[in-house]
């Protein structure tokens, strides 16, 4: 049987780099509700994702590293989306409009999973190598 070596991948930088961005829209939330222990262990998380995103980054290979812009693009269009979509769930079936901390923090989460998904449903990769 042969092994399979699993390496380092634009999609999952993009995906790393996506769980950046919920973490940092997610701090205006908890320092909002006092919440100090939430506070500081996402501090960590984030930390700690930080040093694994760099040491990704500078495992990938150029020709892996130029793929990387067009998810950073599909990653923000994603969040915008999310936010979107989050703000109209919000507006059609919440009884009172919820603050922007945390449409801020559910619209980023609903665009990380977006992104993942599209990355899934329509991998970069697949495009650019058959061209």
């Amino acid at each position: 049987m042969p092994e399979v070596r699993i390496g380092p991948s634009p999609e999952r930088l993009s995906a790393m780099l996506g769980l950046l961005v919920v973490i940092l829209a997610t701090l205006p939330r908890y320092v909002d509700q006092g919440l100090d222990t939430r506070l500081s262990l996402i501090g960590m998380a984030f930390v700690v994702v930080s040093i694994i995103a760099v040491v990704h980054w500078r495992m990938l290979a150029p020709a892996a590293r130029a793929r990387l812009l067009p998810l950073l693009r599909r990653l923000g269009l994603a969040v915008i989306v999310g936010m979107a979509v989050m703000a109209a769930w919000h507006a059609f079936f919440s009884p009172t409009w919820v603050r922007w901390q945390v449409l801020l923090a559910q619209g980023t989460t609903t665009g990380l999973l977006l992104h993942v998904l599209g990355m899934w449903w329509n991998p970069v990769s697949d495009r650019s190598d058959s061209e």
